[in-house]
């Protein structure tokens, strides 16, 4: 059994939300397809064999999903629970479940809730399923600590 305190810092929640879509599937293929669009656009128009405007569009629709994915979708889901991020939060991990507890209530998780995690450089990743995950900061942990959620979470979670 293992209890901490945390709370989330705004900046560090952002960045954990780039690194979600980014790990993403679809994001990855929509990167390279877009990147291979691109490259292929710029050759063909070095070598005069297309218009300018098939370069232009691909370069375009790179920096509009650069600024979706980096700006837009970890913005809009910050605002729509940013009243879960500024909540303070004492977790509590058994055997059998996870414990979060807030002055507005407590939420429990069966491990078996869960399908996967992963670590970014400052949070745990706990998903429920491929769109629905749970933030762990790493924040105020010692390594110890970090290793101890490590084996636990391989324990209980596929990976």
């Amino acid at each position: 059994m293992m209890q901490f305190s945390f709370s989330y810092n705004k900046k560090k929640v952002i960045q954990a939300l780039r690194y979600h879509f980014y790990a993403r599937k679809e994001i990855k293929f929509m990167i390279i397809l877009v990147n291979l669009y691109a490259i292929l656009a710029a050759i063909l128009f070095f070598f005069k064999k297309i218009r300018p405007e098939p370069f232009v569009l691909g370069s375009f629709i790179w920096l509009l999903m650069l600024i979706a994915v980096w700006y837009i979708l970890p913005y809009s889901i910050y605002k729509r629970s940013e009243k879960t991020f500024t909540d303070q939060f004492i977790i509590l991990f058994t055997d059998e479940q996870i414990i979060l507890e807030n002055e507005r209530g407590e939420a429990h998780w069966q491990w078996a809730n869960f399908v996967k995690f992963i670590e970014s450089p400052h949070f745990f990743h706990l998903y429920f399923n491929t769109k629905s995950f749970f933030l762990i900061p790493k924040e105020g942990l010692g390594d110890e600590k970090k290793q101890q959620l490590r084996t636990l979470f391989k324990l209980h979670i596929p990976t």
